[in-house]
């Protein structure tokens, strides 16, 4: 209750402290949100870019080499440099950054600055092109907060600033990562300030939009292994990842609810089976970093070199189950073995996100129960798939809105707006009867003390 009352005090006094800002310095506003929507953009490109750069050298070498011998020796190779990077640069790259954000703007002890940023950018690309089963969107939100907080602090911008600007680098990372601007948006509203003042709202749809449109010009420019959303000849364009044909008719609420009951509960297991992970992996090796991710990337490697080339590449794995390639049993083995594959990446300490393989984890739950619902009803929703990313999303980082958009950020496609956030909010309550509080928010109480 105190811890409440102080975030209301601090988010009254950082509205009133901004709003004076914008009248006396606006110069230096703008300036800042400029430049941090430019950086975030520029390190989400570059995340990603040597992520599918080192992804496609090591698809190369699977070509001339067993894979029994080439993924342990890469993710055991990459789990040591990138350990290396972390724990003599910078402890705090180490994770998936977003509980890191989480714990700053909650005023706990968190380094931030540009160096967090760089190890965070380089240790991640070596650990996920190297197999860590990891998503890029997490090190994005910290290293778009950690420029935020450099830029802030250059400018000599007020304490009460530095913080909204901070969280609104950190969505501005999330929006380059997922060309979801509003997702961006919205996730800094919803999960990293809880306020919706308008001078905050103001600053935070500036950076995430801008820093969304920086992404589309530097993917035009071939800084992105994927072009964008920008076009040489006809200009910013509506790009979609998938086109499903969506159609919502009256009887889909019923199994969209019960589509959310699943996935809720899921969901749930999920996240305690990742923090129960993360425990176990402090218990065993304290803090010997170096040490967790190279034997981590060493039995990742060793376990994905057992199974079917199909699941080697996480970006393709999703691409099947989004399109709806993929039969009940490939769905069905494709959330058992991100399931664990994913928990032991996040133990080991590895700089990578969860937001990516949550995705694909609720793709595929939607995948399986819509061919399920279909051999024991007659009929399934055509909006299952998705439906069950942005539910699976909701329920571990208890944030139904932001996960509505990012799933649909994939088809950009209104429609399924409504059956998404159905889903999203039948998962999101289940989850709420088992914890209130996000993976990220009991990762904060894990490894901060108060």
């Amino acid at each position: 209750m105190p811890n409440d009352l102080n975030q209301q005090q601090s988010l009254m006094q950082s509205s009133r402290s901004i709003r004076k800002l914008l009248e006396q310095r606006w110069f230096v506003v703008v300036l800042a949100l400029m430049l941090t929507g430019l950086g975030a953009a520029l390190t989400g490109v570059l995340f990603k870019a040597g992520i599918y750069s080192l992804a496609k050298w090591r698809f190369q070498l699977l070509e001339l080499l067993p894979p029994w011998i080439v993924l342990p020796a890469l993710g055991g190779t990459g789990g040591l440099v990138s350990g290396l990077l972390v724990s003599r640069l910078a402890p705090s790259a180490s994770g998936s950054g977003v509980s890191h954000i989480m714990a700053f703007l909650r005023h706990r002890s968190v380094p931030m600055g540009l160096r967090v940023g760089m190890v965070k950018l380089v240790a991640g690309v070596i650990a996920i092109g190297s197999g860590f089963p990891l998503g890029p969107e997490g090190p994005a939100v910290q290293m778009g907060g950690s420029v935020a907080w450099k830029f802030a602090q250059w400018l000599k911008a007020p304490i009460a600033f530095r913080r909204v600007i901070v969280a609104a680098g950190g969505g501005a990372g999330l929006a380059a990562i997922f060309s979801a601007p509003i997702g961006g948006f919205v996730y800094v509203i919803e999960e990293l300030l809880h306020s919706a003042k308008p001078a905050v709202l103001l600053l935070v749809v500036v950076t995430t939009f801008w820093a969304d449109t920086w992404a589309d010009v530097f993917g035009f420019l071939g800084l992105s292994p994927s072009a964008g959303s920008l076009s040489k000849g006809m200009g910013f364009q509506l790009e979609r990842e998938y086109t499903p044909l969506v159609h919502f008719l009256p009887i889909d609420l019923g199994y969209l609810i019960a589509l959310g009951l699943v996935t809720g509960v899921l969901a749930e297991f999920y996240c305690r089976y990742v923090l129960a992970m993360q425990r176990k992996g402090k218990t065993w090796f304290g803090n010997r970093l170096v040490l967790r991710m190279v034997l981590s990337g060493g039995v990742l490697g060793g376990v994905y070199a057992a199974l079917p080339e199909s699941f080697r590449n996480l970006d393709n794995l999703q691409d099947l189950v989004g399109g709806g390639e993929a039969g009940p049993l490939m769905a069905l083995s494709t959330f058992v073995v991100l399931f664990f594959t994913t928990g032991l990446a996040a133990a080991s300490g590895a700089p990578g996100g969860l937001f990516v393989p949550m995705l694909t984890l609720g793709g595929a739950i939607g995948l399986a129960c819509g061919d399920w619902a279909q051999m024991l009803t007659g009929h399934a929703p055509s909006t299952f798939i998705f439906a069950g990313m942005g539910a699976f999303v909701a329920s571990c980082s208890r944030t139904p809105i932001t996960a509505m958009f990012l799933a649909f950020a994939l088809t950009k496609d209104l429609l399924i707006l409504k059956p998404i956030l159905v889903a999203c909010l039948s998962s999101f309550l289940v989850a709420r009867l088992f914890n209130e509080h996000s993976i990220y928010e009991r990762q904060i109480t894990m490894e901060y003390k108060e």
